[in-house]
């Protein structure tokens, strides 16, 4: 009988296949099956796990040790979430910040009464940086901290666009603005705000007879994704648009500039990405096995980032781990 976790992935786009990857690539991890609303016979993993209906997942929990939602923020997760959360110990990368408190909210209710575990908002940002802001924070209270994205591909931001009505495809590059992260890194501690530190760029392919104008407008004014940011956007034929985006890069930094007593000091966390989702992928696999283990230990409810110890997170032991990393 294998003692691995056993993992399920709802969703199988982009980022379902960078799971699909890091769990293939885990030792201590087994791929039970890929989740999809599409007709499963038309999906072929590059893994050769098995491909079932999301209708077949509610027969699966004994199944499953944990499953991996990896459906959009904007309307995938806020109603799939709780739907698997009622079912299986789950994680997810949900990261419009700005409704992070109430989906949280949403999530704990459910996965308590179920008696399960739900770590939300896992990935790179929410998630690797949300405890870089945390740890700065907590060493340097009195400071600024700046968060800045990019250049790079948000899937979350992507999928919003493709949501609207008569977008056929569409990719959002996040492009931080250099004389802002220049004043952050100074030490001099500007006040910016949301619109000086990005301008985001958005790339459309519009469905045949689609108003661009009005795709352009609801682009623009989206509350939580553009409105607050100046945005571009720029409409391409489908065959430019593919010979144009075969990647998605991206990454960002954590900057925070504090004062301890008369001394100056200048913190930053750093990624270089050259695979959004599969790095977004790895984040959340690595995260099963801490709900897998609160889970064992009885835990329940709802969790973030913040909450999970990094012990929790590694496949290797407490003893290795104080040997190798401390």
């Amino acid at each position: 009988m294998s003692n691995k976790i056993r993992i399920g992935i709802a969703g199988y786009g982009n980022l379902g296949r960078g799971v699909e990857l890091a769990v293939t690539a885990s030792d201590d991890l087994e791929l039970v099956g890929i989740f999809t609303r599409r007709d499963p016979a038309s999906i072929q993993p590059a893994s050769g796990a098995k491909v079932y209906s999301y209708d077949d997942a509610e027969n699966m929990a004994d199944d499953i040790d944990v499953m991996v939602l990896c459906g959009g923020s904007a309307t995938d997760l806020p109603v799939n979430g709780p739907q698997f959360a009622a079912k299986f110990n789950t994680v997810d990368s949900f990261d419009t910040h700005a409704q992070i408190p109430a989906y949280f909210a949403n999530m704990d209710e459910v996965s308590r009464k179920a008696g399960k575990v739900a770590i939300i908002s896992v990935g790179w940002d929410p998630g690797l940086f949300s405890l870089a802001r945390a740890y700065f924070d907590s060493v340097l209270p009195n400071g600024d901290t700046y968060t800045f994205w990019g250049r790079g591909v948000s899937q979350g931001h992507s999928d919003a666009i493709r949501r609207i009505d008569g977008v056929k495809n569409a990719i959002q590059f996040t492009v931080p603005i250099e004389e802002a992260m220049d004043a952050a890194r100074s030490g001099s501690r500007p006040q910016l705000t949301t619109r000086q530190k990005h301008l985001r760029e958005c790339y459309v392919v519009a469905e045949e007879g689609a108003d661009r104008a009005v795709i352009e407008n609801t682009i623009k004014t989206m509350p939580a994704y553009f409105a607050d940011y100046d945005t571009t956007v720029e409409f391409l034929g489908e065959e430019e648009f593919k010979s144009r985006f075969t990647t998605m890069p991206h990454g960002g930094f954590v900057i925070r500039s504090g004062v301890t007593g008369s001394a100056n000091h200048v913190t930053e966390f750093s990624l270089k990405l050259d695979s959004n989702p599969q790095f977004t992928g790895s984040v959340l696999t690595a995260y099963t096995r801490a709900a897998y283990r609160l889970a064992q230990a009885g835990e329940k409810g709802a969790r973030t980032v913040l909450d999970i110890a990094p012990a929790m997170i590694s496949p290797k032991s407490g003893e290795q781990l104080r040997a190798e990393l401390v």
